[in-house]
Order: structure tokens, then sequence, then C-alpha cells
């Protein structure tokens, strides 16, 4: 072992240590839970301190691609964890569906407002999401709804960030530890354009297109029903040759985009508002 991967080792189980210690401290906890990597975390150290004493609560919508339930579900399956799926629609929220800059604060508040009640029924003191130190410089309104409903965030408490929370999770042998990050469907369409269960399964239906061609970072935003797609740095050279790109444009306009863009910068988190097209 190289003097390098024994250091990143020391670190993540330093890191985990203190994870360990906030979670216990905690006696139950309902974890909300996306099935991405930073959730997955917590759920598995929760798991691994409280038992039982740990209940996962994932929130299914129009707005959460089918394949991130899914896989939210092979992964408590895995980790032998309770799951509880929480049906909700955002889409009743009128202020949501206008997609102005409250839109991720409506979405968990009405989330959040349902948690706190639920934990208290099953008997668990606290409601933790996967939010993780690298979020906090980030324009998350949610994260003010977790404040308002005392949501706590044991790796922001334990002071870890992206880098941290994905050595840790390879660590404890996590399926999911360089899974890409992932955000809900609405996130695609531009600030200030109407959500639409239509426009939301439009882009799910396109994502899939890419996903299932192994692109594995996979944004497809809509810009007034034109797309713009997005993959990962490393590959946009494949998503540019001339049959791929023939492939794409194709099955994106059968689904009725009026127009698609290859994005040749890649993806960026939060460009669904970059003026473009």
């Amino acid at each position: 072992m190289s003097s390098s991967t024994r250091s990143d080792a020391g670190t993540a189980d330093l890191a985990l240590d203190r994870l360990r210690a906030i979670v216990g401290d905690m006696d139950s906890a309902l974890v909300a839970f996306s099935g991405g990597v930073d959730s997955t975390l917590v759920l598995k150290v929760a798991h691994d301190v409280l038992g039982a004493r740990a209940v996962a609560v994932t929130a299914v919508s129009p707005t959460f691609p089918a394949i991130e339930l899914a896989l939210s579900q092979t992964i408590c399956a895995e980790l032998g964890v309770r799951q509880i799926i929480h049906e909700t629609d955002q889409l009743r929220d009128s202020e949501f569906v206008m997609n102005t800059t409250s839109r991720c604060y409506r979405c968990k508040t009405d989330l959040y407002s349902a948690l706190v009640p639920m934990a208290s029924g099953l008997g668990l003191a606290y409601v933790v999401n996967g939010t993780q130190c690298d979020d906090l410089g980030d324009d998350r309104p949610g994260l003010q709804a977790a404040r308002e409903h005392r949501v706590r965030s044991p790796l922001v408490e334990a002071g870890m960030g992206k880098t941290a929370v994905r050595q840790a999770a390879r660590r404890l042998g996590l399926s999911n530890w360089d899974k890409p990050a992932a955000a809900c469907l609405s996130s695609r369409i531009v600030r200030g354009e109407t959500i639409t269960v239509e426009r939301l399964r439009r882009i799910e239906a396109a994502e899939a297109v890419l996903l299932d061609e192994g692109f594995r970072q996979v944004r497809v935003r809509d810009h007034g029903g034109h797309a713009r797609v997005e993959v990962g740095q490393e590959e946009l050279s494949r998503l540019v040759e001339p049959r791929m790109r023939d492939h794409v444009t194709s099955r994106l306009t059968a689904l009725g985009f009026a127009s698609v863009t290859l994005d040749p910068a890649g993806y960026r988190p939060g460009s669904a508002n970059i003026p473009t097209i």
C-alpha cells in the first residue's frame, strides 16, 4: 500500500469515527434517503450504529426518476435497512410549478413537514439528511427548509465534504461510492419556465437514452422545449462521435424536443439557467 493510499484510508477512518459518534448520540433516526452516495453513507453508518432504530425514507414524486427509486431499493436491500416509500407530488404546489427561486425551498418544506411527524410516529428521535459540507457553498434554498424543521446533517457535523464522503463510502464497500451526483428532474428546466409532468417525463426518457448508451454523468436541460445535452468531461469525445451524435439527436427529437444541442462544455451543476440556445 502506498503512503498516499494509507493516508486516504486513515483520513476516511477518522471521518467515520466522528460520524459514528454523532449518529450514536442521536439514539434513533429517520434518514431521508435518495440513493445517492451522501445519504447512503449516512444510512450505512446509522444502520451499523443504531440497528433497527435507523429507518430510511425515500420520497417518490414526478420529479424523482424511476431509475433512482430502483437504485435506492437495491441499496436498502444490500444494507438490510427498512425503507419507507413516501408518496408526494410537488406539482400540486402552484409556486413550485412556477419554477421560481423558491422551488427547492418549497419542495424540501413539503418533504420535511411530512417526515418530522413521521419520525415522531415511529418513535425516532431525529430526521437526518445527506447534506455534506460542499453543499453549503451552493445555492440551495432547501438547506433553509432543513434548518426550519430542525433536520440534522450528520456529514456536515462531522466536517465531511464530497471527497471525504466518497473515501469513507469506498472504505465501507458501498456499491455506489463513485455514483455521479444526481438531482431532481425539475432542476433541468430553466428557471421561470413551468414545470409539468409531460416535461419531466420527456427529460427522464431522454436521459434514459444516454444512460442506456453507457454514459454515467448525464443531464438533458430543457430550454423552452429545446434540449441541451451534457455528459461528463471524460465522456464528451464519445458523445460527439458522428454515429453517437446522430443517434442521440434522432432519439431525443423523436421524444418531442424541438432541437437538440450537444453542449461542448460538458456537465456543469446548475447550468440549466445559463442563457443558451
